[in-house]
């Protein structure tokens, strides 16, 4: 296998993970959705709490699930995929949590996936950040070199 060919079979491996983390969220399975991150995953939700462990992250959303969680879906939008050798990847990613039908994108993931021994992907980390669009914009219309390059 060639590095295009393998790259493009990571990427795609990357993203049939986090596709499978979006439907364990839509199924209200956090078994299922905790089995998608390593055994020692560390979890910052926008909110600021750490969950650690695929084991926890997965209990803690099944109990979330079950209460003001249910019934909903995550919509994702992946905005980059950057791998950093050939077992670790950085994906930053645009979501958010809908019932019906998903609306502004209003979170941004950054999340480090890591193919295990076992050849899988799983999330070893993920940070989600509420986007600030007021203050975001307003520190561009005062600081415009602190607009990025590409804004996404």
């Amino acid at each position: 296998m060639n590095h295009n060919s393998t790259i493009e079979a990571d990427t795609a491996a990357v993203r049939a993970l986090l596709e499978r983390t979006c439907e364990a969220w839509g199924r209200g399975d956090g078994a299922a959705y905790g089995e998608s991150f390593t055994a020692d995953a560390t979890d910052v939700t926008f909110v600021g709490t750490v969950y650690h462990g695929g084991e926890e992250i997965g209990r803690a959303h099944q109990v979330l699930f079950d209460s003001f969680l249910k019934g909903t879906r995550l919509a994702m939008k992946i905005v980059d995929i950057r791998f950093y050798g050939p077992d670790t990847a950085v994906v930053v990613s645009h979501g958010d949590v809908y019932k019906t039908k998903p609306k502004k994108l209003g979170k941004v993931q950054t999340y480090t996936v890591v193919r295990q021994q076992d050849g899988q992907w799983r999330i070893a980390a993920i940070q989600k950040t509420k986007r600030q669009n007021l203050m975001e914009a307003i520190s561009f219309r005062f600081q415009p070199a602190s607009r990025p390059r590409t804004s996404r």
